[in-house]
């Protein structure tokens, strides 16, 4: 592995931090998750579209710069240096993205890449259902075909999709032949959540966002120009997914290596004891851990390799190391912690607690930590199933 970077790169990393530095807002904008920070991420998103800062590594034609993997970890590290606001338009361009430049036709990327990337259309994704959260070979949503209509007919619920009320699109799985074996017979779908049919009804959450949604799907048509990878091929096309949800694009080293940061000064700045001083270089040492090890993988991809089961040692290790370092800024702030942001001793604004309390569902989504541990035990350790 060569952590050098070449005269490109370092011109490239020179190029983001000169428009994150002048482009950032200078005050925070609201939470990406509630109705009017979500409107004011778009526009956001949209101003990165128009610098082609939006979506780096894709191809020039769908508003990207066709940057490198090795690029693209650069304009990480700086969005998140720079504090740049959230990116409501995740799911979409590090998950759905992906999985369309493999699976999808060429009318489909044509059709959709560019809208996601300037956050014309901003996606949820359609995993869980209340009784298949962790085992997403456990769903029971169906699509029944319509032949005189040319696609499908949707039914069930989705629940858990983040930021699923404010949404314009979802991508999921439905059940098309129901006689299939678990982890066949079912099908990727790209959903309107306008479409006649579609129920939204938004999830309250500790931290009072409104985000989170259940969708409500009642005989919903879907043509087959959504479907992506074929009939009956979603397990496949879904699992394609996941790995770019639990490896590389998802959370990147450069939003672990900034909490980091932060945390180094919020120790300095209200002093800590040996305890917590030796917690707070455990985690400046665990993101530069992750910085390096991701920089394996895209070496390794870049080689020609792919990314297999061990995106679920990737997943665990970041899930776990955000709890920790916002644990640790919990107990250096003390009582100050509870503070939200418009009280007038809040550090922060209250960042660290609102921080902590969406660090506590990472080692549940994107698969629980326990099933990716099992998953880590079969199939890179070779451990035999009990």
């Amino acid at each position: 592995m060569d952590l050098s970077l070449t005269p490109a790169e370092e011109a490239f990393r020179l190029e983001a931090r000169r428009w994150l530095e002048a482009n950032v807002p200078s005050t925070p904008l609201p939470s990406g998750d509630d109705a009017e920070g979500f409107a004011l991420h778009r526009v956001w998103e949209k101003k990165l579209f128009d610098a082609r800062w939006a979506v780096v590594s894709w191809p020039e034609a769908y508003g990207g710069r066709g940057a490198s993997l090795v690029e693209w970890l650069l304009f990480e590290e700086e969005y998140y240096r720079a504090g740049a606001p959230q990116r409501i338009a995740q799911n979409g361009i590090f998950l759905l993205a992906p999985t369309l430049f493999e699976f999808g036709t060429q009318a489909q990327r044509d059709r959709i890449l560019p809208r996601m990337a300037a956050a014309l259309d901003v996606w949820a994704q359609g995993w869980s259902e209340p009784g298949a959260g962790s085992d997403l070979a456990g769903l029971t949503s169906r699509a029944v075909r319509d032949d005189a209509r040319g696609g499908w007919r949707l039914s069930g619920q989705k629940t858990w999709c983040t930021r699923g009320a404010h949404c314009d699109w979802m991508f999921g799985l439905f059940r098309t032949d129901p006689a299939a074996d678990r982890h066949r017979g079912m099908t990727y779908f790209l959903v309107p959540l306008r479409a006649p049919g579609v129920t939204v009804r938004a999830v309250g959450r500790l931290d009072g966002d409104d985000g989170f949604a259940d969708v409500f799907l009642d005989d919903v048509f879907v043509p087959d120009d959504d479907v992506l990878g074929g009939v009956h091929k979603g397990w496949e096309v879904a699992m394609a997914t996941t790995s770019s949800e639990r490896g590389l694009t998802l959370r990147s080293p450069g939003r672990f290596l900034a909490t980091a940061a932060r945390l180094v000064d919020l120790g300095k700045r209200f002093g800590v004891d040996e305890r917590l001083r030796d917690d707070v270089v455990r985690a400046h040492i665990d993101a530069e851990a992750y910085r390096l090890y991701t920089q394996q993988t895209v070496t390794r991809v870049m080689d020609g390799g792919s990314i297999g089961a061990e995106s679920s040692l990737n997943k665990v290790f970041w899930s776990e190391l955000d709890v920790r370092m916002h644990a640790t800024a919990l107990e250096i702030l003390g009582e100050r912690a509870e503070l939200v942001d418009d009280a007038p001793a809040a550090v922060d604004l209250g960042a660290w607690m609102k921080g902590h309390q969406f660090a506590l569902a990472g080692p549940i989504y994107a698969g629980t930590n326990e099933i990716q541990k099992n998953v880590i035990a079969e199939r890179v350790l070779g451990l035999p199933r009990r």
